[in-house]
C-alpha cells in the first residue's frame, strides 16, 4: 500500500456528534460553536483573544490590514520575513502594499535572528515570524529583536497548533498569532483558522472587519431583545473571512486529541532521527528548539540529490513532499533573489517525509531504509 505524505485522521463519530447539533439548531454560520471553539482554543493555548476564521491566510491578510491602519504604517515600509515559507505568507504582506523584506534562515529552517538584525531598516515596521513545521526556532532571539527595534511581531503558526516551549504555548509575547485547521494540520478541518491578538482593541476590530465591516453579527443579534435587533452598523470595508459553526464543530472534536496526536508525531520523528543516525553526512536533519515540543508538523531532511530521492521513494509508493520553495524564485520576490542563499540551497535540497497519525512504526522503518539505500548509492 502506498504510504502518502499527509493522511488526516478525524474522531468520525465525535464531529458527526457535534455537527449534528448544528443542524438540529439550524445554525450553521457564524456564532455558536465558533464561540464555543474560540473559548476552548483560549483555554488550551492561554492566550487572551481568539477569533475563528475561514482560513489561516484569511488571519495574516486581516492582520497586516488592521496594523497598517492602525500604526499608520506607509505603503513600502518594510516587512522582514523568510523566504521559506507558503506563498500566503508573504503575499498578505504585498497585499497590504508593503514591502516583504527576506532574511535568511538558520539550522532550525526558521528566521535567523543574525541576518533579520542586519535588514532592519528606518522602514522596518514588523517581523512575520514562521514557525517552519512546527519548530519554534531561535523564537526568543527574534521577540528580543522586536523589543530592541520597537517592531510588531506577527507569529505564522499555521504549522503550530500545540507547540509548546518550556511547557508554554508561544505567542503570548506576539502582537497576532494565527493558526491553521486546514485539511492536513496537525488539528485538521476542511478548512479553518484562527487569529489572537494581543490586544483587546484589535479582538473587536477584526470581529468587524472579518464580517464586512459589521458591528454586530447575526448570532449576537440573534441572541438580543427589543424591536432593533435586527439594526446594525457598518464600521468598516471589511472582508468576509469569519468561520462557520460546521468547521468548529470538527476543530472542538480535534482539539481533544491533539495533545496526544502530536506526542504521536514526536514519537514518528524519533524514529526517523534514529534511523538516520548511521548515515549523519548523508542525511542532514533539522535543528529542534531545545526544551521545546514541536507539534511536529513536517519531519524534513536535507540531502544532496533530493529530486533522484524523490523519483526514487516514489518508484517505492512513497510520497514526500517539498517544503517550500525558495520564494524569491517567484515572480513577485525576484527583486530579492540571492539575498538569502541558505534558504536558496535548503530549497533545492528539502524533503518532507511522510508524517501522520495512520503511519506504523514498520512504515517509518521502510522510509527510512530507502532513504538510506539511496543516499548511500547515489551520492
Amino acid at each position: 500500500m502506498a504510504i502518502q505524505l499527509f493522511v488526516p485522521t478525524f474522531d468520525v463519530e465525535g464531529c458527526l456528534e457535534e455537527i449534528r447539533e448544528c443542524l438540529e439548531k439550524g445554525w450553521t454560520g457564524l456564532g455558536f460553536k465558533t464561540v464555543q471553539f474560540e473559548n476552548s482554543w483560549k483555554e488550551y493555548t492561554g492566550l487572551k483573544n481568539a477569533h475563528f476564521l475561514n482560513s489561516a491566510t484569511s488571519g495574516l491578510n486581516i492582520a497586516f490590514d488592521i496594523f497598517k491602519e492602525k500604526y499608520n504604517w506607509s505603503d513600502d515600509d518594510e516587512i522582514i520575513t523568510t523566504p521559506l515559507t507558503f506563498v500566503s505568507s508573504n503575499h498578505a504582506i504585498l497585499l497590504a502594499n508593503l514591502r516583504a523584506i527576506f532574511a535568511d534562515v538558520d539550522d532550525t529552517l526558521c528566521l535567523s535572528p543574525k541576518d533579520v538584525e542586519n535588514k532592519i531598516t528606518d522602514k522596518t515596521k514588523a517581523i512575520l515570524y514562521v514557525g517552519m513545521g512546527g519548530n519554534p526556532g531561535n523564537y526568543h532571539q527574534i521577540v528580543e529583536l522586536c523589543h530592541k527595534y520597537n517592531l510588531k511581531l506577527i507569529l505564522d503558526a499555521a504549522h503550530m497548533a500545540g507547540t509548546r516551549i518550556d511547557g508554554e504555548t508561544p505567542g503570548r509575547e506576539a502582537d497576532v498569532v494565527v493558526y491553521s485547521f486546514q485539511a492536513v494540520k496537525n488539528l485538521p478541518t476542511a478548512d479553518s483558522g484562527m487569529i489572537c491578538f494581543k490586544e483587546d482593541e484589535f479582538d473587536e476590530i477584526v470581529r468587524k472587519k472579518t464580517w464586512l465591516g459589521i458591528n454586530k453579527d447575526t448570532y449576537a443579534r440573534t441572541n438580543s431583545s427589543g424591536n432593533y435587533k435586527w439594526k446594525y452598523d457598518v464600521e468598516y470595508v471589511g472582508q468576509k473571512y469569519h468561520g462557520n459553526s460546521i468547521m468548529a464543530a470538527i476543530g472542538l472534536v480535534q482539539l481533544k486529541q491533539l495533545d496526544k496526536d502530536n506526542s504521536y508525531r514526536r514519537q514518528i520523528a524519533e524514529w526517523y532521527s534514529r534511523g538516520f543516525s548511521s548515515v549523519s553526512d548523508k542525511v542532514r536533519l533539522v535543528e529542534i528548539t531545545k526544551n521545546s515540543e514541536p507539534s511536529r508538523h513536517l519531519f524534513q531532511i536535507i540531502v544532496d540529490n533530493r529530486d533522484g530521492l524523490m523519483k526514487a521513494l516514489n518508484e517505492s509508493e512513497i510520497y514526500a513532499g517539498v517544503h517550500y520553495t525558495d520564494n524569491t524564485q517567484y515572480r513577485m520576490y525576484e527583486y530579492a533573489k540571492g539575498t538569502c542563499p541558505n534558504a536558496e540551497y535548503i530549497s533545492d535540497h528539502v524533503l518532507s517525509l511522510p508524517m501522520h497519525l495512520q503511519l506504523s512504526y514498520s512504515d517509518v522503518q521502510y522510509i527510512i531504509s530507502q532513504v538510506i539505500e539511496f543516499v548511500s548509492y547515489n551520492d
